[in-house]
């Protein structure tokens, strides 16, 4: 499953202020879109804390940072402030956005989970980079090295 040298798929979808967000809100950014299976588990955890750690430094390299995944607005919201995030939420409730990306699927004690994927997205939209089944720890300055590196 690699979408390197396509389109992001075009969205409309809720962040965890129930903001619509859509693909144009980020044209001529740079764009990483990192999919997490669950609000409030260890992992999604460490990722949420490490893009807020290192928002600066995506803001000062003009690249935009969103999380995905199927939790509703609301479980968005309580995440983000039990944690002080300062990164956008994007709710996919009904999966629309995560099956176009083709994102795998796990079972995890009995239950079905969204992989943990990330794309890097350019600013005219195309995806340059697939990252699949991420390890959470450092993937933020693996992206940042990564992005500034494709920029040349």
């Amino acid at each position: 499953m690699t979408m390197t040298g396509t389109a992001f798929p075009k969205f409309s979808l809720p962040n965890q202020d129930g903001k619509t967000m859509t693909l144009n809100d980020f044209a001529g950014k740079w764009l990483v879109v990192y999919v997490y299976p669950k609000d409030d588990t260890p992992g999604c955890t460490i990722q949420g804390q490490s893009f807020t750690a290192t928002k600066s430094q995506f803001d000062d390299a003009n690249i935009a940072v969103v999380g995905l995944s199927q939790d509703d607005v609301a479980s968005h919201k309580n995440f983000c402030n039990k944690f002080s995030f300062k990164i956008d939420l994007l709710s996919d409730v009904d999966a629309k956005l995560l099956k176009a990306l083709n994102v795998g699927q796990s079972e995890f004690k009995g239950n079905m989970y969204w992989d943990r994927t990330t794309f890097v997205v350019d600013p005219k939209g195309i995806v340059q980079k697939t990252y699949l089944k991420v390890n959470p720890n450092g993937h933020e300055q693996v992206l940042l090295q990564d992005i500034k590196a494709m920029r040349g």
